[in-house]
């Protein structure tokens, strides 16, 4: 079962990596502007996303493949952290209305979930 869940993974984010460049736009407009650059954090995101898929692809790397997939997705948490502080219930995107914020949190925590056990079992 362990294998499944790592090259579920491994596809996931290959696929939103790709995602990163073909829509970046969606992508920078969920960097906050305080942290800048969205163009360029997207892009690296992006790369990151596809490299760690990679990884995951592999036996041997699923366990770093893993532990970087759930960092990875951990740093995305600033993003919505803020997106919570700046969620308003009369924002025309479901995703930055309060309850579309607390769903994208839950979704990232689950994803962290995820890529942990991906790990956890790899040995």
């Amino acid at each position: 079962m362990h294998a499944i869940a790592a090259i579920a993974l491994a596809i996931f984010l290959i696929s939103v990596g790709i995602g990163h460049f073909l829509v970046p736009g969606y992508f920078r407009s969920l960097v906050p502007s305080w942290l800048g650059r969205a163009g360029l954090l997207v892009a690296v995101g992006g790369a990151a996303e596809i490299t760690i898929g990679a990884v995951l692809l592999a036996p041997r790397g699923r366990e770093a493949g893993g532990w970087a997939a759930a960092a990875l997705i951990a740093v995305y948490l600033v993003c919505h952290l803020d997106a919570l502080v700046r969620a308003s219930a009369d924002r025309p995107r479901l995703l930055d209305r309060p309850v579309g914020v607390a769903l994208r949190l839950a979704v990232n925590l689950a994803y962290i979930g995820w890529a942990l056990a991906v790990a956890l079992t790899a040995t």
